[in-house]
């Protein structure tokens, strides 16, 4: 979330940032913030003033009491029994008050970054980068979900038994290339740097809190009610919350990690021929990559990640696009963020299969997540997070692109993984 006194220094500067975005009224709710932390300031001011005030009268009384003089000590007792009774009736007010305030300021989403274009869809994002030439399949070519069935790799009609619509089952081979895109995933992220991280794959309410899922998706994950627990919908979650309440030291620097997990997202009120076989599950897998930087090495970082998924894609050899989103196509938590779209032949459209973002300060300010630099100053760190990759819109692509009479041949790079070259 925004800093207040950012917000405070920053006003005018925040609110056309936010207009980015297309919201509507964001002068309204950054004023009404500004004038929340004026009066949670003064009623802190009154409560430490009160205090203060009874702190001394203690040690008067205590003085009083050591020099016989009681009578004077009763009376002044009688004065720290009212303070007391005043603190006390502002505690509720001021607990009231800073509940208003971190609510209003959950509300309100980061400031895109300057470059960052303006807009309100998809249709306002900007293709940045493209690699590889889409290509034209055989007349009988036919999508994913029609491929799946013909070689028996993925069944739609288990999964629904077992869970319902969204939950595929992998069978055989398709399964086996499952396993063998997150091992790949996986060493080339070990190549780079990264540190392997196996996350629960549930989390508390706090650390829903910490990265931005709640309150904001709250309606989108799922709630385990009993335990008050969420089914993570990426692993970004619970690998930046690693870091949560830590001051981290300099020399830790730069803070790499990288996740495989499952992921959960209830995806309510998706419909329709864009969301068919593979293009959008309830259930999903995902290699995540995480990182803690400085301030100042963030935006290098962030490029950085791109390249490398990139290169993923490359290796992979699908024909992709990079998108630089604008105000409105952002998570609330994004500065700036650059999708990754492969295309898949059959369908004859791009799907989106990476989402690379730098969040600035603004999950560090949730999660209290600092370090103190050379000069011994406290600052908020940044993180960044990617895809890296997420699976079913791979494999989807995969099986499209590469069909043949034959069969639907496994990419190079794979192979060693899957130790088969088709699936036929």
């Amino acid at each position: 979330m925004l800093q207040v006194n950012v917000i405070r220094e920053q006003r005018d500067k925040i609110i056309e940032g936010l207009l980015k975005r297309g919201l509507t009224a964001i002068d309204e709710k950054i004023d009404q913030v500004l004038s929340l932390d004026v009066q949670r300031k003064e009623m802190q001011r009154k409560q430490d003033d009160l205090l203060a005030e009874s702190n001394i009268l203690a040690k008067e009384i205590g003085n009083l009491m050591k020099s016989g003089n009681k009578d004077e000590a009763e009376k002044l007792k009688n004065r720290t029994a009212e303070l007391k009774k005043q603190t006390a009736e502002l505690g509720p007010s001021l607990n009231t008050i800073e509940e208003e305030l971190q609510k209003l300021l959950y509300a309100i989403p980061n400031v895109p970054a300057e470059k960052v274009p303006s807009g309100k869809t998809a249709e306002d994002n900007i293709t940045v980068h493209t690699f590889g030439t889409p290509q034209t399949l055989a007349e009988d070519a036919v999508p994913h979900w029609d491929l799946i069935k013909k070689y028996d790799i993925i069944d739609f009609e288990l999964g629904i038994k077992i869970a319902g619509a969204g939950f595929p089952v992998y069978k055989g081979k398709g399964a086996k290339l499952q396993r063998a895109l997150i091992n790949f995933f996986l060493d080339e992220a070990e190549k780079q740097g990264y540190r392997e991280i196996q996350p629960p794959i549930v989390v508390n309410e706090a650390s829903g809190y910490g990265t931005g899922q709640l309150p904001d998706k709250e309606g989108q994950m799922y709630h385990a009610t009993a335990d008050n627990l969420y089914l993570i919908p990426t692993a970004e979650v619970p690998i930046t919350n690693l870091y949560r309440d830590v001051m981290v030291n300099e020399n830790d620097l730069p803070i790499k990690n990288v996740g495989y997990t499952p992921c959960f997202r209830r995806e309510a009120g998706s419909w329709g021929a864009h969301v068919r076989g593979l293009n959008r599950l309830h259930q999903f897998d995902k290699v995540e990559i995480v990182q803690i930087r400085k301030p100042e090495e963030s935006y290098e970082a962030l490029d950085e990640m791109c390249l490398y998924v990139q290169s993923l894609l490359e290796k992979l050899e699908l024909p992709y696009r990079k998108l630089l989103l604008c105000g409105g196509d952002m998570g609330v938590n994004s500065a700036i963020t650059f999708d990754m779209e492969v295309y898949a032949a059959a369908q004859k459209r791009w799907l989106e299969v990476s989402s690379v973002s730098n969040f600035e300060t603004y999950q560090a300010n949730r999660l209290k997540l600092r370090y103190k630099n050379k000069e011994g100053k406290t600052q908020l760190l940044h993180t960044l997070n990617g895809s890296a990759l997420a699976l079913p819109r791979i494999v989807a692509a995969i099986l499209e692109n590469n069909q043949t009479k034959d069969g639907i041949m496994v990419p190079k790079v794979l192979v060693p993984y899957t130790r088969f070259d088709i699936i036929n």
